[in-house]
């Protein structure tokens, strides 16, 4: 008989004394208590880190919008597959170019909130571009937001042993708005689109059935990207 209640007082001393967690604090059953930490910064210790810790808790905690009247210019980055299959004496790539970034100002044109669009020309960008030398270019023509966008786009590869069949395309656009002011980035996108179809009787070879079908996937991709950058303005 004694021995089974020395049983009942060693359970019942064992479930008095049982750690549990109630919101967030330990607590057993002589009342001690040890209050969980609550981590509100990095602990980890990023030498190369550009922004500061206590910087990246003003930006995550603060409030940010653009300014209402805009003056945007524009940056093209030149994507490695271009730099490979291109060369600057190939009309039909200048054309193709040209007519992406065209459609891009025609873009930023149809907003009530922008004043002017311009393009940062290759000298003022360098071979390797990065954040910082963009927005001090950008910096350079006044302007308010810069965009930046870079196009890759090829033939898929059960289409390239071109033969009767339809040839398909796909392009990618990736696109940033960056603010010049605070270098944030209030606006990105990334859009694949492809086009399919077949060589026209006025087309001399393969290579313009070919380039006309890229250029026309590009082309969806940036229609794709105006409709977000609209209602992004529309609504920022």
């Amino acid at each position: 008989m004694k021995q089974f209640i020395l049983l009942i007082f060693i359970i019942s001393l064992t479930s008095c004394t049982a750690t549990r967690q109630i919101n967030g604090i330990t607590t057993t059953g002589y009342g001690y208590s040890e209050p969980q930490v609550p981590i509100t910064k990095s602990l980890f210790d990023d030498k190369n880190s550009t922004i500061s810790e206590e910087n990246i808790q003003k930006i995550l905690d603060g409030n940010y919008s653009l300014p209402k009247n805009l003056r945007v210019s524009i940056v093209k980055l030149q994507s490695t597959q271009n730099q490979r299959r291109y060369y600057w004496s190939d009309e039909t790539y200048l054309k193709s170019q040209q007519a992406y970034l065209d459609l891009f100002s025609n873009i930023f044109k149809q907003s009530n909130r922008i004043n002017t669009v311009s393009v940062i020309p290759d000298l003022l960008v360098s071979s390797n571009p990065t954040f910082i030398s963009i927005r001090e270019s950008a910096v350079r023509t006044q302007s308010d937001i810069v965009v930046i966008y870079s196009i890759t786009s090829d033939i898929y590869s059960k289409y390239k042993l071109f033969s009767k069949s339809d040839i398909k395309a796909f392009a990618t656009t990736q696109l940033i708005v960056l603010d010049v002011r605070t270098g944030l980035i209030p606006f990105s996108t990334i859009v694949t689109k492809d086009f399919q179809s077949k060589k026209q009787d006025n087309e001399v070879n393969e290579n313009e059935a070919v380039n006309r079908i890229k250029d026309k996937a590009v082309l969806l991709t940036i229609e794709e990207i105006g409709k977000k950058l609209k209602n992004f303005l529309e609504n920022e």
